[in-house]
């Protein structure tokens, strides 16, 4: 790479890197392997969101009626506009406190860059991060960055929780109703959709997750469980909420919002390479008679994707009305996903 080239030029980030977005997390099969070696009882009572279980963040008491939300995420790109990047690395970074139903408070950057990347374009990721992290009610301040071969941005995110209004994956009960927050297909649309769908897309996956959080905990009553959609597709996290929560989970998958060009691009056989890894993840956990091009955009790894939650069928018509979509319903059964 030229080292005098500047993002004002014909720079593009994902030519810098092999695999981005979320699509980049290990697979969940090797993380969960992981993780259960990881796992001990704390000694610590304030810990109220730990490793057993993991959820979206950690949340650790600080008094009757604070607890901070701690979570942190980190990713190569996935788009080539930097601003882009930093405001989708910024977006997705966030939406782990908003998953918990916490408020956005401080952001510390994750940062590592070649030294030959030009450095408007490194202004500019860090720039946009900045910003939407402002949109999200919080400020960056502060930051660590190393070299390294392929350019690599996120950030560490504090937020804010009340202790007894702490929304988790678990808590979906029968007779809930699934709703999400987001289209679906940012992997399959970035793969092999056309310039305008990857932009559709792109402006997707910038947006905060902030208000569809207000919203559920303003709905707390009828709030049960909640996270978002990221690495593992809707397939997988919605099977870490039926786990969590010891129910079947079905999803009508005709019913699933998908970005424009994802179905087209899913029926022309575009997969990314977490579409397998997610599948061997979820071997026994979700059962499917859903049409193969819908069946894989649910399996589709996503980045900054929605709000997935379980709610009461009487909150439904306020969700719909600030942008929630019905995709299925929570029913008696061992725990598990039903694709149809």
């Amino acid at each position: 790479m030229d080292g005098q080239l500047n993002a004002s030029t014909d720079l593009k980030l994902t030519e810098w890197t092999s695999c981005g977005g979320c699509a980049a997390k290990w697979g969940a099969s090797l993380l969960g392997e992981l993780v259960a070696s990881l796992r001990t009882s704390s000694p610590d009572a304030a810990l109220l969101v730990g490793l057993a279980p993991f959820d979206d963040a950690a949340v650790y008491r600080i008094s009757d009626d604070v607890a901070l939300v701690s979570t942190t995420d980190f990713f190569p790109p996935l788009v080539d506009d930097p601003a882009d990047f930093g405001a989708i690395a910024a977006a997705n970074a966030c939406s782990d406190v908003f998953a918990m139903g916490g408020r956005v408070v401080l952001a510390i950057n994750v940062a590592a860059f070649p030294e030959a990347l030009p450095r408007d374009a490194i202004a500019a990721i860090l720039g946009a991060a900045a910003e939407v992290v402002a949109e999200a009610g919080g400020t960056v301040a502060g930051g660590h960055t190393i070299r390294s071969d392929e350019p690599i941005f996120g950030l560490a995110v504090q937020g804010l929780v009340h202790p007894d209004r702490i929304l988790t994956k678990g808590g979906a009960r029968p007779g809930d109703v699934m709703v999400l927050s987001k289209p679906v297909g940012t992997g399959i649309v970035l793969a092999g959709g056309t310039d305008d769908e990857k932009a559709q897309a792109t402006t997707g996956m910038r947006q905060l997750n902030r208000f569809a959080s207000e919203t559920l905990v303003a709905l707390e009553r009828d709030t049960h469980a909640v996270t978002d959609v990221t690495g593992f597709g809707l397939a997988g996290h919605g099977w870490e909420m039926a786990e969590r929560s010891g129910a079947t989970l079905v999803i009508d998958t005709a019913l699933v919002p998908l970005y424009p060009g994802a179905a087209a691009a899913a029926q022309a056989g575009t997969r990314t390479g977490g579409d397998a890894r997610n599948r061997q993840y979820l071997e026994g956990h979700v059962r499917s008679e859903a049409d193969p091009a819908l069946e894989a955009l649910a399996f589709d790894p996503q980045t900054s994707g929605g709000l997935l939650a379980a709610v009461e069928p009487a909150v439904v018509d306020t969700l719909e009305g600030v942008g929630f979509t019905v995709i299925g319903e929570v029913v008696e059964g061992d725990a598990g996903v039903d694709l149809r």
